[in-house]
């Protein structure tokens, strides 16, 4: 680790919601009078170079990524069980993959809903999760979150507000919703070894609910002439690599569909100078994995799957167990072999997972020797492979 979404799938086949004080909806406030606290920009964490070197050493990164984190209402009580009835505790059900995010130089995580507060929290339709949600993600290693999602207008600015506060108090840094204009006009910036990554995240809409008025900085949306905008800004700002999180796709749909492969051709062809705008994307929003891909020679990972949720029900209203089933992305990124050159993904790596919805753990793939779950194992590694990544080096890892 460096320094330091409303069609969704319902919780049980009856569709609860659980609510503990009044009932979730959508409400529109101004944020509080204090301004968010500032961010980091790359200039200010920045080392000075090597001793008797002619600039920066410069030395390589691993990188990791994952997918939704979604408590619905199980996943809410499973909390507040594992915390012995007094709060919630979110550790217990990523610690399997904690020795892999917290091993990374670098963990993005993907938080797709808002906190509540005073005890209101709630799951499908309109989420607003326990704000310890963000210390168990920080404990488990995470750097970092996008927080663009379908699911960032559910409670309005106030939701908007209370994640990143939560998420500022547990040190992980944040990307694709803002609690004031100054605070959306530049990227998370981070630190992986000597490099500064800029992270950027976008949804492809809020449940058709409008961007507060006056305030369409509150989450950021994807536009392909926005997102290369914003990539170039972050590269003449300092950063080396630039990542992308993006919410998109169809839910339950296997394959990219048609705007995933689109935008992807056209962001992954975009270059200043001969260098591409962009180094990386992480796609999340179809709760199930997609295919890795490698395209005008930058990664996409089109879809990670749900990392945290409970029994998922398909638009079909059947139980549809890949609903749980997701990968961890690893990218080992070496420096370039000239001043101002492309950091390149020098190793691609995916670890497959899948979360127990009875017992509430993540259960990594990679060695399991259960026949069950191999089957499950094999059936991610299939759709992860599925358009030919392996043969530019893609390979599962435990």
């Amino acid at each position: 680790m460096t320094q330091r979404t409303r069609r969704m799938c319902r919780d049980t086949a009856a569709g609860a919601v659980l609510l503990i004080g009044t009932a979730g909806g959508c409400t529109v406030a101004d944020p509080p009078s204090d301004p968010a606290p500032p961010r980091r920009t790359p200039q200010q964490h920045l080392v000075p170079p090597a001793a008797g070197a002619g600039g920066r050493a410069e030395h390589g990164f691993t990188l990791v990524a994952s997918g939704d984190v979604l408590p619905h209402a199980s996943v809410i009580r499973r909390a507040h069980t594992d915390a012995g009835g007094t709060g919630h505790d979110f550790r217990p059900m990523l610690a399997a993959v904690r020795p892999v995010v917290a091993k990374a130089d670098l963990a993005i995580c993907h938080m797709e809903t808002v906190y509540g507060a005073d005890g209101h929290y709630s799951g499908y339709p309109m989420f607003k999760s326990p704000p310890e949600v963000a210390e168990g993600l920080a404990e488990t290693g995470y750097d970092a979150c996008s927080t663009a999602s379908n699911h960032t207008l559910d409670d309005g600015i106030d939701g908007i507000r209370r994640t990143l506060d939560a998420l500022d108090a547990a040190g992980v840094e944040h990307a694709g919703s803002a609690r004031t204009a100054a605070e959306a006009k530049g990227p998370a910036w981070l630190r992986a070894g000597t490099a500064e990554v800029a992270h950027l995240a976008y949804t492809y809409g809020t449940n058709g609910i409008p961007r507060p008025a006056g305030k369409p900085w509150a989450v950021d949306l994807i536009d392909r002439g926005t997102i290369v905008a914003d990539a170039r800004a972050a590269r003449r700002a300092g950063a080396d690599v630039v990542v992308v999180s993006l919410h998109w796709g169809t839910e339950w749909q296997d394959a990219p569909d048609r705007r995933q492969l689109s935008l992807g051709r056209q962001l992954t062809a975009s270059k200043t100078g001969g260098r591409p705008d962009v180094d990386l994307i992480l796609g999340t929003h179809a709760h199930i994995p997609q295919a890795y891909e490698k395209v005008n020679g930058t990664w996409i990972v089109y879809g990670m799957g749900d990392q945290v949720a409970g029994h998922m029900y398909n638009h079909g209203g059947a139980h549809d167990p890949r609903g749980n089933q997701s990968s961890i992305a690893r990218f080992t990124f070496a420096p370039p072999a000239r001043p101002g050159g492309r950091w390149t993904v020098a190793k691609a790596e995916f670890i497959p997972q899948w979360f127990d919805p009875d017992t509430g753990r993540v259960v990594r793939l990679g060695a399991t020797t259960d026949p069950g779950l191999a089957d499950v194992r094999d059936r991610i590694r299939r759709i992860v492979l599925s358009r030919g990544a392996a043969e530019d080096g893609l390979v599962m890892a435990e």
